[in-house]
């Protein structure tokens, strides 16, 4: 089984801590489905075996394509690859899209999932970030999303936005939990360089995050979330029980997928694609039945280490002895000292041949990643 992200790379605006790949220009939409819809023709060969269990429509923002782009995209899908019949097919989208229209549209596709990025409730803060919606509107399209029968849903939100305390933040998981929905990503405030946010802070007009902050609404968060009846699966992710997200776990169990669309990536296992992140570079070399994209080999100690990265992120941990089986790696003859201070401080801990992040380790999950990282 396999996975399939198609991303959108258009939006009405930009926000300000946004460092994913999109454009604001419209204009070469219809040429951007014709691109991918041939893409997805060109690289029918890279999976093995090209049977689709996820779908996942992500950008950008997929929910500013019309009835008739969405469907000709899923014509090529089902017309090239084989899809599983009870596939998840997911479709991101933004609060001030989802109208009666868009929604009743939305019905008549194959999706069965929506990702709506809310990221507050609180109008404040969306304006802060530059965000297209209100809260009303926030709350409301999930509400309306439900009376038409989307019943998978989950929503975005971002903490450690600035704010005098955290009563904002309880507010957001207050509202989030109420709407009944079986899943929540929660994602803290970075500021990239090249993001309107990371400009201002170089100019001054802004500060950094607060790194304290925001380790005290992350560990709010997992204590609310779990009295909420919520999972914490993946270091970011929450769900109600059996309402994982199957699309962005393959990611962190090393399932194969394939990215179409410009800056997707795709995983075979042993190399990564990356498609170029440039609209018209894209259509450009589509257009000559040619697939931009660099990729990168994985050596054996790369591999390893995204092993690391991703399974100690998850409840599903990392199993030492696929390690030792898969490439002959002994993490304990490597880094047993290390593994004996984690386990000491309360950071790891040990069942059987798996190896988890507490609660407190979620906090420090990437240094503790990677020190425990394989240095060729």
């Amino acid at each position: 089984m396999s996975g399939l992200y198609i991303h959108i790379p258009f939006c009405k605006q930009a926000c300000y801590y946004c460092d994913f790949h999109f454009s604001t220009n419209q204009t070469k939409k219809d040429a951007m489905v014709k691109a991918i819809i041939q893409e997805l023709k060109l690289q029918t060969s890279y999976l093995d075996k090209p049977h689709l269990e996820t779908i996942y429509f992500g950008g950008g923002t997929p929910s500013l394509l019309t009835l008739q782009q969405l469907t000709e995209i899923f014509d090529a899908i089902y017309s090239y690859y084989s899809v599983s019949s009870d596939a998840e097919i997911t479709l991101e989208a933004n609060p001030d899209d989802l109208d009666t229209k868009t929604l009743t549209n939305l019905t008549q596709l194959p999706i069965n999932r929506l990702s709506i990025g809310i990221q507050s409730f609180y109008d404040p803060h969306l304006r802060y970030m530059h965000r297209a919606h209100t809260a009303p509107e926030g709350e409301n399209c999930v509400k309306h999303a439900q009376d038409k029968g989307f019943q998978n849903l989950t929503i975005d939100l971002i903490y450690g936005i600035p704010h005098q305390d955290h009563s904002v933040w309880l507010n957001d998981l207050s509202k989030a939990t109420a709407l009944n929905i079986s899943h929540i990503s929660a994602y803290c405030l970075t500021i990239e360089p090249q993001t309107v946010f990371g400009k201002w802070v170089q100019q001054k007009k802004i500060n950094p995050v607060d790194e304290e902050f925001s380790a005290l609404q992350f560990e709010m968060m997992m204590q609310y979330l779990e009295n909420a009846g919520f999972e914490q699966y993946e270091i970011s992710n929450f769900a109600k029980e059996g309402m994982y997200a199957r699309h962005n776990s393959s990611y962190w169990l090393q399932k194969h997928y394939l990215g179409i669309g410009p800056s997707a990536h795709s995983y075979n296992g042993t190399s990564r694609q990356f498609n170029v992140a440039n609209n018209a570079a894209y259509i450009q070399a589509i257009n000559q039945q040619t697939v931009p994209y660099t990729i990168e080999t994985l050596s054996i100690s790369e591999q390893i280490n995204d092993y690391l990265l991703t399974t100690l992120r998850t409840r599903w941990g990392c199993n030492v002895e696929l390690l030792q089986q898969k490439w002959q790696y002994d993490l304990y003859k490597h880094s047993g000292l290390l593994l004996e201070e984690y386990f000491q401080k309360g950071l790891l801990q040990r069942e059987g041949s798996i190896l988890k992040l507490t609660k407190s380790g979620k906090l420090l999950a990437d240094e503790i990643t990677a020190e425990l990282f394989l240095i060729e």
